[in-house]
């Protein structure tokens, strides 16, 4: 079997502002797809930020987690983005170490949230080396 991982749902309460602020910390272009504002991925895997609607049912987003490999550069110019707009961030998945990076694997790494309460993260160096 051949399987790829082609794309997820990022639920948001607010689609636009969701997409607006992914957009501006990761430095990447929206496009619009149906109901979705996609942020692209360069492996081909694209994130469908997708707004829970005015359902009462649905409630606030399930946060989940989303870890991005990057390049040094790129690593470098979101951190810088993420400090700048005062966001804060830690170490370690367990909240641990707020306001640094990690340095695992060799690498660096660093979480922070999005106005939705999903974990994201950004590694240089996938975990194992």
């Amino acid at each position: 079997m051949d399987l790829s991982f082609n794309h997820t749902i990022v639920w948001a309460a607010d689609r636009d502002a969701t997409a607006e602020w992914w957009s501006d910390v990761f430095g990447v272009a929206t496009k619009p797809f149906g109901p979705f504002l996609q942020i692209p991925c360069s492996n081909g895997v694209d994130l469908d930020i997708c707004g829970i609607g005015s359902n009462p049912d649905r409630g606030r987003p399930a946060p989940q987690h989303y870890a991005f490999l990057v390049s040094e550069g790129d690593f470098d110019a979101v951190f810088t983005r993420v400090k700048d707009r005062g966001i804060p961030y830690w170490a370690h998945p367990d909240g641990s170490g707020k306001g640094e990076y990690n340095t695992n694997d060799g690498g660096r790494g660093v979480y922070f949230a999005d106005p939705n309460g999903h974990d994201l993260e950004i590694i240089t160096v996938p975990y194992g080396g």
